[in-house]
């Protein structure tokens, strides 16, 4: 296996301006959830170069494809990049900089996206090393539930051939540029959407003795639901749960008939998390009635918890320190954000881990869905050669 590392790594070098020129052309052009078919003829186009078999459309824009190795059946491994974007205004100064206007790569999508399409390419090179087949999916609407992830598997990605692990590769702006890093069993948190509407009776702000005041029953309601993750919520169950939006839409001196709310659920267990939502649906509208008005309550569940396998990760934990070396492989701590990667981690053992892109002396320091997000392209080499290098060591030792 060493000389195959070695292979790996030159040709990992060699792609290397290669595999950034996909990454700033991707940058540039920008597509959000569900609309990336400009993105999805540039892969397709790529892979055709590369001479990879693929087929496009799969969840209207997604792609997956095979490379066969000697005995393809003997084992399948299944590699993941997401490929959509996210509505923001992009303010870095570069020359990729996005052009269509209040989009941005800011999630770093159009690195998994290079990174992966590099992976294939050092892949189908050496495709004579390994044993078994491997798959790629490159999978639309990460950003913006329902997913694409789920849209995909329904559509069948999963089967003929189905894997025997599945692998994901994240843009990770805590970590320096060369590193990585991953974390076993429970890693990241569930994800649901809450919307209330407080309705009482609007009136002038001078006579709030003739109203239902919506908005003093809304700010009570917010309150008392903190208690939610402060009091419910065991002490040994990460548990957050967000307000981001509040509608209420009167004036200086006008208190309105509804108030709209927006906010976000998010722990790890799935028993914690139905009897949360019983309890948010009890508590406002127990408070909206005792207050004269009332409350509706939606609840829209998203993407479950994403769970590594314990043996996968650990596996390519094992792997990620023979390629990079002990001091760059770091152990992480959890996190309540949400990957719709976890409907792949629910269904095939997985491992979905951080690539670090971090550099403070090229001032490359700004966090994930932010207008100035941007990557340390040194990435690129690592993260196409590890990931070629974890599959085909997925493939052959097991």
């Amino acid at each position: 296996m060493k000389k195959i590392k070695e292979e790996i790594q030159k040709l990992s070098k060699k792609y290397f301006d290669e595999i950034v020129d996909y990454r700033r052309s991707l940058h540039k052009y920008p597509e959000l959830f569900f609309q990336e078919y400009k993105t999805s003829e540039f892969i397709a186009s790529k892979l055709t170069e590369f001479g990879i078999s693929f087929t496009k459309g799969i969840a209207k824009t997604g792609i997956v494809g095979l490379i066969e190795g000697k005995h393809p059946n003997s084992k399948v491994v299944l590699l993941r990049a997401d490929i959509d974007a996210l509505p923001l205004v992009e303010e870095n100064n570069i020359d990729y900089k996005s052009k269509n206007k209040g989009v941005m790569h800011a999630c770093g999508h159009d690195v998994h996206i290079a990174s992966l399409l590099g992976t294939l390419k050092i892949l189908n090179k050496i495709k004579d090393k390994f044993h078994g087949s491997i798959k790629f999916i490159f999978q639309p609407s990460e950003e913006k539930f329902p997913g694409g992830a789920i849209a995909m598997i329904n559509e069948g990605v999963l089967e003929n051939p189905k894997p025997d692990n599945v692998f994901g590769q994240h843009v990770f702006p805590e970590l320096e540029v060369g590193k990585i890093g991953l974390r076993p069993g429970k890693y990241m948190a569930s994800s649901d959407e809450i919307i209330l509407r407080i309705k009482g009776k609007g009136g002038h702000g001078a006579i709030p003795h003739a109203t239902i005041d919506p908005v003093i029953i809304a700010s009570h309601i917010l309150v008392a639901l903190q208690q939610i993750s402060s009091r419910y919520a065991a002490h040994d169950m990460p548990t957050v749960l967000s307000f981001g939006k509040i509608l209420a839409n009167g004036s200086f001196n006008i208190i309105p008939d509804e108030v709209y709310i927006e906010g976000t659920f998010r722990t790890f267990d799935e028993t914690w998390r139905y009897k949360a939502h019983q309890r948010i649906n009890e508590i406002a509208k127990a408070i909206a009635k005792g207050m004269g008005g009332s409350c509706e309550v939606d609840i829209f569940v998203g993407y479950p918890a994403l769970v590594n396998d314990e043996l996968t990760t650990k596996n390519t934990k094992k792997y990620a320190i023979e390629y990079l070396g002990k001091h760059n492989v770091i152990d992480l701590d959890v996190r309540m954000t949400a990957e719709d990667f976890a409907y792949f981690s629910e269904r095939i053992p997985s491992c979905f881990y951080r690539l670090g892109v971090k550099n403070e002396e090229k001032g490359i320091i700004s966090n994930l869905h932010t207008p100035k997000f941007n990557v340390d392209e040194n990435c690129l080499e690592t993260g196409m050669g590890l990931m070629a290098w974890i599959a085909i060591n997925e493939l052959n030792n097991n």
